[in-house]
Protein backbone atom coordinates (compact mmCIF):
# COMPACT_ATOMS: atom_id res chain seq x y z
CA UNK A 1 0.00 0.00 0.00
CA UNK A 2 1.31 3.48 -0.78
CA UNK A 3 0.12 6.56 1.23
CA UNK A 4 1.55 9.84 -0.38
CA UNK A 5 3.02 12.07 2.50
CA UNK A 6 2.94 16.04 2.28
CA UNK A 7 3.38 17.52 5.81
CA UNK A 8 2.50 21.23 5.38
CA UNK A 9 5.82 21.98 7.81
CA UNK A 10 8.07 20.15 5.42
CA UNK A 11 7.30 22.54 2.23
CA UNK A 12 5.03 24.05 0.38
CA UNK A 13 2.37 22.39 -1.62
CA UNK A 14 3.85 21.34 -4.63
CA UNK A 15 1.97 19.56 -7.48
CA UNK A 16 3.77 16.26 -6.65
CA UNK A 17 4.05 14.67 -2.86
CA UNK A 18 6.99 14.96 -0.98
CA UNK A 19 6.95 11.19 0.47
CA UNK A 20 5.85 8.13 -0.85
CA UNK A 21 5.33 5.54 2.21
CA UNK A 22 4.97 1.94 1.14
CA UNK A 23 4.04 -0.47 3.60
CA UNK A 24 3.21 -4.39 3.08
CA UNK A 25 4.85 -4.27 0.08
CA UNK A 26 6.05 -7.27 -1.60
CA UNK A 27 7.47 -6.08 -5.04
CA UNK A 28 9.40 -3.25 -6.18
CA UNK A 29 9.57 -2.26 -9.72
CA UNK A 30 12.67 -0.17 -10.89
CA UNK A 31 12.04 0.84 -14.71
CA UNK A 32 14.38 2.54 -16.87
CA UNK A 33 14.02 6.04 -18.32
CA UNK A 34 11.18 6.20 -20.68
CA UNK A 35 11.59 8.70 -23.98
CA UNK A 36 8.59 10.07 -26.32
CA UNK A 37 9.65 7.18 -28.82
CA UNK A 38 6.98 4.49 -29.31
CA UNK A 39 7.22 0.55 -30.25
CA UNK A 40 7.73 1.47 -33.58
CA UNK A 41 10.46 3.66 -33.40
CA UNK A 42 8.26 6.95 -34.07
CA UNK A 43 9.37 9.90 -32.25
CA UNK A 44 7.14 12.56 -30.91
CA UNK A 45 7.65 15.78 -32.73
CA UNK A 46 7.22 17.95 -29.50
CA UNK A 47 7.36 18.11 -26.33
CA UNK A 48 3.02 16.99 -26.13
CA UNK A 49 3.70 14.28 -28.27
CA UNK A 50 6.89 13.43 -26.76
CA UNK A 51 5.48 13.41 -23.53
CA UNK A 52 2.48 11.45 -23.75
CA UNK A 53 4.28 8.62 -25.88
CA UNK A 54 7.12 8.60 -22.77
CA UNK A 55 4.17 8.14 -20.22
CA UNK A 56 2.27 5.61 -22.36
CA UNK A 57 5.46 3.53 -22.28
CA UNK A 58 5.98 3.89 -18.51
CA UNK A 59 2.26 2.82 -18.27
CA UNK A 60 3.24 -0.20 -20.55
CA UNK A 61 6.37 -1.51 -17.99
CA UNK A 62 3.77 -0.94 -15.52
CA UNK A 63 1.49 -2.91 -16.92
CA UNK A 64 3.59 -6.07 -17.96
CA UNK A 65 4.43 -6.33 -14.12
CA UNK A 66 0.80 -6.46 -13.32
CA UNK A 67 0.91 -2.75 -11.80
CA UNK A 68 -0.77 0.39 -12.57
CA UNK A 69 0.06 4.40 -12.36
CA UNK A 70 -1.24 3.90 -8.67
CA UNK A 71 1.67 1.78 -8.09
CA UNK A 72 4.09 4.31 -8.55
CA UNK A 73 6.05 5.45 -5.29
CA UNK A 74 8.74 7.78 -7.16
CA UNK A 75 8.75 9.23 -10.69
CA UNK A 76 11.86 11.34 -11.98
CA UNK A 77 11.62 13.55 -14.93
CA UNK A 78 14.34 15.16 -17.59
CA UNK A 79 13.91 18.12 -19.73
CA UNK A 80 16.49 19.60 -22.18
CA UNK A 81 15.08 23.12 -21.49
CA UNK A 82 12.43 24.66 -18.71
CA UNK A 83 10.65 26.22 -21.41
CA UNK A 84 9.30 22.47 -21.84
CA UNK A 85 7.91 22.23 -18.46
CA UNK A 86 4.55 23.64 -19.57
CA UNK A 87 3.95 21.68 -22.26
CA UNK A 88 5.26 18.92 -20.51
CA UNK A 89 2.97 18.86 -17.57
CA UNK A 90 -0.24 19.90 -19.84
CA UNK A 91 0.36 16.52 -21.95
CA UNK A 92 1.40 14.15 -19.03
CA UNK A 93 -0.67 15.05 -15.80
CA UNK A 94 -3.73 12.57 -17.79
CA UNK A 95 -1.55 10.09 -17.59
CA UNK A 96 -0.07 10.21 -14.04
CA UNK A 97 -1.70 9.53 -10.78
CA UNK A 98 -3.51 11.09 -8.21
CA UNK A 99 -2.60 11.87 -5.46
CA UNK A 100 1.25 11.83 -7.92
CA UNK A 101 3.93 10.58 -6.33
CA UNK A 102 7.42 11.83 -4.85
CA UNK A 103 8.35 13.63 -8.16
CA UNK A 104 11.61 14.75 -9.22
CA UNK A 105 12.13 17.36 -12.01
CA UNK A 106 15.35 18.20 -13.39
CA UNK A 107 16.68 19.91 -16.76
CA UNK A 108 19.60 18.82 -18.14
CA UNK A 109 21.65 19.42 -20.94
CA UNK A 110 20.73 16.65 -23.38
CA UNK A 111 19.63 13.52 -23.59
CA UNK A 112 21.08 10.20 -25.09
CA UNK A 113 19.90 10.83 -29.30
CA UNK A 114 20.01 15.08 -29.81
CA UNK A 115 16.12 15.57 -30.34
CA UNK A 116 14.71 13.96 -27.16
CA UNK A 117 12.93 16.22 -24.84
CA UNK A 118 12.06 14.07 -21.59
CA UNK A 119 12.86 10.98 -20.04
CA UNK A 120 10.83 9.60 -17.31
CA UNK A 121 12.03 7.01 -14.72
CA UNK A 122 10.27 5.46 -12.31
CA UNK A 123 9.79 2.88 -9.19
CA UNK A 124 6.47 1.46 -8.41
CA UNK A 125 5.83 -1.03 -5.67
CA UNK A 126 2.94 -3.36 -4.97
Amino acid sequence: MLTMLNPGRAAPEAPYSHGALATNATRTLYISGQVGVDATGRMGADIGEQAQIAVANLNAVLAEAGMTPANLAKVTIYLTDDSLIPGFMQAAGGGLPSPPPATTLLVVKALAAPPLLVEIEAIAVA
